[in-house]
């Protein structure tokens, strides 16, 4: 609480549209708290972005939008759950973006294990982690506190409604294995951009139409192969370019090409490419197709030039999504662990976020 927001987009009809920010506060559960805006708010929101520039020099062209928060329109009063909301001139939401405000009123010490379960014991890890409340008093810690446990701050997989193992005195004691376990996944696979003209090392083939073609190498299948380490960025992306100093109005925007073979294990399932930047989202833009030609499942997205992490995740019939059925589960994988700590005492009409703690499974343990 008292830090700041940052929040960039651009919009890539380039017609300078006027956008509009909302911000909601949320419960433990993501939906609208019981909070009035001035009870959460310092100002008013449903504010005009003001931030904003055209880009020059580039085949695509495109206006980039900037909002900080706090700024002299509004600030936050409280902690908890936010949402953070965009909408067009006409009122239309665009996108939204969820984001925690937390004060550090309890210590969490967080650490990772192998799963102790022999059927998933090469496939998942387990956070164990404590909370203290020395410095902040709990009455009834089992109805006052709750947790939210995330890999690598993707939300649909996150851990909630987990209860304190045991309490020992002011500490809360959580060493489960099943309850608070994670498949390990694989390391995210990547590409960069930033250079328009010269291949890297994940780059097959550029070619020049409209704008810049970037064809990737096809991917393969590494579900059975075994675990080989290489640094990610757990599904991040960072926008940077070598053809200008200003990235965020001169970095192009270019067609980055994905295939990856069709085989039996994919029987009708849809898949997706996907990452932090499309927000883990499965849509029609994102989906791959069947090209009789070659036998692949290909996709071409226009992204602005970058660093960018993805994988391949498929979704059934029955709209089940596996994340890890292309890259497969290892133990060994290096995620980012994020636990949030709850608090609502009785009477309160709002969960606070009374601490957080994070660890990386570099450093797992038997």
């Amino acid at each position: 609480l008292g830090e700041s927001l940052y929040l960039e987009f651009d919009d890539v009809l380039a017609n300078e549209q006027d956008y509009y920010y909302k911000i909601v506060h949320c419960d433990y559960d993501w939906t609208p708290s019981a909070l009035l805006k001035s009870q959460y708010l310092t100002g008013f929101d449903n504010q005009r972005i003001i931030d904003y520039g055209n880009s020059y020099t580039t085949l695509q062209p495109y206006s980039n939008y900037r909002l900080r928060i706090p700024n002299e329109n509004v600030r936050l009063r409280v902690s908890g759950n936010y949402l953070l909301e965009i909408y067009n001139q006409r009122g239309d939401l665009q996108f939204s973006r969820r984001f925690v405000v937390y004060q550090d009123l309890v210590q969490v010490g967080a650490y990772i294990k192998r799963a102790r379960d022999y059927q998933f014991l090469n496939q998942k890890q387990a956070v164990h982690f404590t909370i203290n409340s020395s410095g902040f008093p709990l009455v009834n810690p089992l109805k006052e506190v709750k947790v939210a446990i995330l890999q690598n701050y993707h939300w649909p997989t996150a851990l909630y409604n987990i209860s304190p193992q045991f309490i020992l005195g002011n500490e809360l004691v959580y060493r489960y294995d099943k309850e608070t376990s994670f498949f390990g996944g694989n390391e995210f696979l990547n590409f960069d951009t930033k250079d328009l003209r010269a291949p890297t090392a994940a780059i097959s083939k550029i070619e020049f139409e409209d704008v810049y073609q970037h064809y990737l190498f096809t991917n393969r299948y590494r579900n059975q192969e075994t675990y080989t380490y290489f640094p990610d960025i757990n599904g991040d992306f960072v926008i940077r370019t070598l053809q200008g100093t200003d990235v965020a109005c001169e970095a192009e925007y270019t067609d980055v090409h994905f295939s990856l073979p069709y085989t039996e294990i994919l029987e009708l399932d849809e898949v997706y490419v996907f990452g932090k930047f499309n927000n883990y989202a499965l849509e029609e833009i994102n989906k791959m197709r069947y090209n009789e030609d070659n036998g692949n499942m290909e996709v071409d997205i226009r992204l602005k030039q970058g660093f960018y992490n993805y994988k391949y995740v498929t979704r059934n019939d029955e709209g089940v999504v596996a994340l890890n059925l292309v890259g497969g589960n290892y133990h060994f994988t290096e995620n980012n662990y994020t636990v949030l700590v709850y608090y609502r005492n009785f009477g309160d009409l709002y969960d606070s976020v009374i601490g957080v703690g994070t660890a990386n499974s570099r450093e797992i343990t038997n």
